[in-house]
């Protein structure tokens, strides 16, 4: 049980056995002694908690406690005068040194409640006043009618006692007025406590009122059923201290829409005073305060709904905007990029100007969230809309579409959209600094025109264009802008996007660097700084090279040489591997062109990653390759991986099928690092098989391992396939892969990779000839 329920608990319990008592029929001079005490208790306990609730809490809260309870000690100071007055048998004079304290409560109370902190949906200040305005109009109309006036005509000689006497109800309708002002303007962590407050001092304000109406009447001796609205009051205000102190003390509230006080409780005092109003007789009625109070009303109540209907507008307008505006970046969405796109199409047909999409795509997007967080990738985001809206005309619209995508519609003639979309390639010339990291992150843009004498193209399909010369761009590693045309096509399957997992980096790769090593790739991929060396294939009987595999490497500026494993999972998950692929192909096949100038007869491996297979498109390339350089397709060896046609044997086959037919080589690499099926051994158009090097490297040592590799051996003859061993690392390896009829293997121990020109310094250029001797024998 919380500290705010157990005082719940225990005022409700004080209440119910006060009330008993009253109701029980105890003389006049027993109620008087008892409810002097009780009150005066009640007061004090009330100060004291809220004088606590100010400990704890911290800035105006602070003040706002402290404040209270500083008018209910004043309140509990008057109420121990009035007690010694009554005890003592004497009539308390009017006005008496008591009314200083109960007045002082007032002043305090208002004070403390406009301390309490606001929430940050508080409304607008007009609406506030003019809220106050009705309650306070509202309020007062009921207190005129029900005390203020028969004070007002009442008989005193005393002007100083009058004046005391109107104060209290008069100062009633503030407090009540305030209360009501701060409620609607309650932060959600005081909403409760401030709920709390306005109760407890609507009771003693009834209280009050109650006390005036039976002075006035002559009626009225201390213990009155009105008086129960002091204890009450004193009762619940005191929870409240309790549960102040329990709430939080944060100086701005938890941002929420307005709850129903905000519209309730203003029109709550004015259906109470029409209800008074209609109670009285029309003479009472007409009256000069009654009269000018309700026009004040009228007034007011008018006004608010003026206000109403404002605030409405406004927030209808920013709903709207919101509807068709990103929240992050505050660009257009794609709702309103295609309002925009459909309303310059149709302006297209009238006036003969031509649109423009760019489609735009940040490269290694996924991997600054992955790496560097959400925060950062959102801050990145933002940073690329305020360069984009920086780079384009005021009449042209930016559009946040997707997660990293973006699309600009252009209106005028071609040549300017051609250098808008050039300048937006070029705001990304410059880093991104983001919470103290620098990115280089550059996008892929694709440009779409729809020209004057295309007037049936739809909106959509300017879309599709721009967006197929986006992955154009893509696919190209372009750094400027791809401007789409008729050639163009988007084969399903072989674009070579980032996928929607987990961004893979190289081991002990992260973060900045990651993202930074991603940046050197891309830069060197484009400007051609990767390398090929060759690790000679060699007959194990002859000793002679028979053919050589493509390996790839990285010689950054640095000075550093990266292995395909420090860079290929960049490669393969950010949208480099058809590139890669081309760049090694070509380097491949122009070194070929050059051995057999020499004349070397040497044969080339390339390895063809995914999605090249995905590809039906890579056979006719690989063939135009070969017929460029003058090669024969047999000079050239695909190797491929068995991972690369488990997801799609039909299209990988008809791939492979189409390059045995050219006359190119088909090897399958790594064969048993997998779940190898031997149907594809039956069924594809095999001419080579490569055992991986874990069964090659044990296989003096391990029984089961020889095993492995002399059934693959024997395998690959009887289906009249070339069985390669990778991995040869001792003499030991080769002798027993000779013995035991491997014809052709690799490994370091028959020779390293070689640069194209170590391979020929090391061959010599001897006069023809099929085979080429290696300096080691086995």
């Amino acid at each position: 049980m919380t500290r705010t329920t157990r005082a719940a608990v225990a005022s409700a319990f004080v209440f119910a056995a006060f009330l008993a008592w009253v109701l029980s029929g105890a003389s006049q001079s027993a109620l008087t002694e008892i409810y002097d005490i009780v009150t005066t208790f009640l007061a004090m306990t009330a100060a004291a908690s809220m004088a606590w609730a100010a400990k704890a809490a911290r800035g105006r809260l602070r003040a706002s406690w402290g404040t209270l309870s500083l008018g209910f000690a004043a309140w509990a100071i008057g109420e121990i005068i009035w007690s010694v007055y009554e005890l003592t048998g004497r009539q308390p004079p009017v006005p008496s040194p008591a009314d200083v304290g109960y007045l002082l409560l007032p002043v305090c109370v208002c004070a403390g409640l406009l301390l309490f902190p606001a929430g940050r949906n508080a409304g607008a200040r007009a609406r506030v006043l003019i809220d106050g305005v009705i309650v306070a109009a509202s309020l007062f109309l009921v207190s005129w009618i029900t005390i203020l006036e028969p004070l007002y005509h009442a008989p005193d000689a005393n002007p100083l006692g009058f004046v005391v006497s109107i104060a209290y109800p008069l100062t009633d309708v503030l407090v009540l007025t305030i209360c009501a002002v701060v409620l609607v303007r309650a932060s959600v962590e005081q909403r409760f406590v401030l709920t709390l407050l306005a109760l407890g001092l609507t009771c003693m304000a009834l209280a009050d009122s109650g006390f005036a109406y039976l002075t006035v009447k002559n009626q009225y001796a201390t213990g009155a059923i009105s008086d129960i609205g002091w204890v009450s009051g004193l009762l619940i205000v005191t929870v409240a201290a309790v549960a102040g102190r329990d709430a939080s003390a944060a100086e701005d509230g938890t941002p929420e829409l307005p709850g129903w006080a905000a519209i309730v409780l203003p029109y709550a005092p004015l259906l109470l005073a029409a209800v008074v109003v209609a109670a009285q007789p029309l003479d009472h009625v007409f009256t000069g305060p009654v009269e000018s109070t309700a026009a004040i009303l009228v007034i007011a109540v008018l006004a608010r709904q003026f206000v109403a209907v404002r605030e409405n507008r406004k927030l209808l307008l920013a709903v709207a905007e919101q509807a068709l505006h990103d929240p992050l970046t505050g660009l257009a969405n794609r709702a309103l990029f295609n309002m925009r796109l459909a309303d310059a199409m149709e302006a297209d047909t009238r006036h003969n100007n031509a649109v423009g999409v760019i489609a735009l795509d940040l490269n290694d997007f996924k991997m600054v969230n992955d790496s560097l967080g959400h925060p950062v990738g959102d801050d990145l985001l933002v940073g690329v809309a305020d360069r984009l809206m920086k780079s384009v005309r005021p009449d042209d619209t930016v559009a946040r579409v997707g997660g990293d995508e973006f699309s600009v519609v252009l209106v005028g003639n071609p040549d300017a959209a051609h250098l808008v979309a050039n300048r937006l390639a070029e705001a990304f010339e410059a880093p991104f600094v983001l919470r103290g990291h620098e990115l280089s992150i550059r996008p892929s843009l694709g440009l779409a025109i729809a020209g004057h004498d295309e007037s049936d193209l739809s909106a959509e399909d300017l879309i599709r264009r721009a967006d197929t010369a986006m992955y154009a761009a893509k696919r190209s590693r372009a750094r400027g802008v791809v401007t789409y045309n008729p050639d163009m096509h988007l084969a399903t399957g072989a674009v070579d996007v980032e996928p929607n997992g987990p961004a893979s980096v190289p081991a002990g790769v992260s973060g900045v660097a990651a993202i930074e090593l991603l940046a050197d790739l891309r830069q060197a991929v484009a400007d051609g700084e990767l390398a090929l060396v060759y690790q000679p294939k060699v007959d194990l009987i002859t000793s002679r090279i028979v053919g050589v595999e493509a390996l790839l490497r990285w010689p950054r500026r640095s000075g550093e040489v990266l292995s395909p494993d420090d860079f290929l999972p960049l490669v393969r998950r950010h949208g480099l591997m058809v590139s890669v692929t081309e760049f090694v192909l070509n380097r491949a096949l122009d070194d070929v062109k050059v051995w057999h100038a020499a004349p070397l007869d040497l044969s080339v491996a390339v390895n063809l990653f995914a999605p090249s297979l995905a590809n039906l498109g890579v056979p006719d390339t690989i063939i135009r390759a070969l017929a460029d350089r003058g090669l024969d397709p047999s000079a050239l060896t695909v190797e491929i991986t068995e991972d690369m046609f488990l997801d799609d044997v039909q299209r990988t086959r008809t791939v492979l099928e189409q390059l045995r037919r050219g006359g190119v080589r088909i090897a399958i690499d790594d064969f048993g690092s997998g779940y190898s099926a031997l149907s594809y051994l039956r069924d594809l158009p095999i001419d080579e098989v490569k055992l991986d090097r874990q069964f090659i490297g044990p296989i003096l040592t391990d029984q089961r391992a020889a095993t492995v590799a002399l059934a693959v051996i024997d395998l690959a003859r009887g289906l009249g396939l070339t069985a390669v061993a990778e991995g040869i690392e001792d003499a030991g390896t080769a002798a027993w892969l000779r013995d035991h009829g491997c014809p052709v293997g690799q490994g370091y121990f028959l020779s390293p990779p070689l640069s194209s020109l170590q391979l020929l310094s090391l061959l010599g250029q001897p006069a023809g000839g099929t085979g080429l001797s290696l300096t080691r024998q086995l």
